[in-house]
């Protein structure tokens, strides 16, 4: 048997493989320079070589140059398409990012108006028990403060829903800037809006 190959590195494992056979190496350009007649003419390329059934074979796939082109295009066009749906993605979960990150400026609001309310309640509370202080078991003393702060969270819970939002839409994140605004200017808590302003209006335009 003579084999004809490129270089002889598959030589030895044939002749492992088939030990009665003997086997003759032949390099491939040694082949090609001693041949009398043309190895490739058009006629030849012209043709198919591999029959068109070996695309029946499991994970056997047969193309020609012109059906490898297409193939090509048809991945690009894939893959371009694929990378705009990604930019939508992206896009859409940078102006949601944002969104969020934007609304985070109404947690000092939130804590500044609970602060002021507990300073309130603890004033008022402390006048009240000094005044009362001989006639008050301890256990009174506690119902009244638990008492106090339950009337504060009450009367806060319906302000904070006004200031609390997700970001995911630009009306309602408006509406809390303005809700924020008038309770900075109610009970002054000088929280810095300026910035949150800006925002908002640039989401709007």
């Amino acid at each position: 048997m003579v084999v004809v190959n490129r270089t002889g590195d598959r030589v030895a494992s044939i002749r492992e493989e088939l030990k009665d056979v003997e086997i003759i190496y032949k390099p491939l350009a040694e082949m090609l320079t001693c041949t009398s007649v043309y190895c490739f003419n058009k006629h030849v390329i012209g043709n198919s070589i591999i029959c068109s059934y070996v695309n029946d074979l499991e994970n056997v796939r047969v193309y020609n140059v012109d059906g490898l082109k297409e193939v090509v295009a048809a991945n690009k066009e894939d893959r371009l398409r694929k990378a705009m749906e990604a930019q939508a993605i992206n896009t859409e979960e940078s102006k949601e990012f944002e969104a969020w990150w934007d609304s985070l400026e109404t947690v000092p609001t939130i804590k500044k108006l609970r602060a002021y309310a507990e300073r309130i309640r603890v004033a008022e509370l402390k006048k009240c028990l000094s005044k009362k202080s001989d006639d008050m078991s301890k256990k009174t003393r506690r119902a009244v403060d638990d008492l106090s702060r339950c009337i504060v969270n009450k009367l806060l819970h319906g302000r904070m829903q006004h200031l609390r939002c997700d970001g995911s839409d630009s009306r309602t994140l408006s509406e809390t800037l303005e809700n924020m605004q008038a309770l900075n200017r109610m009970f002054r808590l000088e929280t810095e809006v300026a910035v949150l302003e800006q925002k908002i209006r640039a989401q709007q335009r």
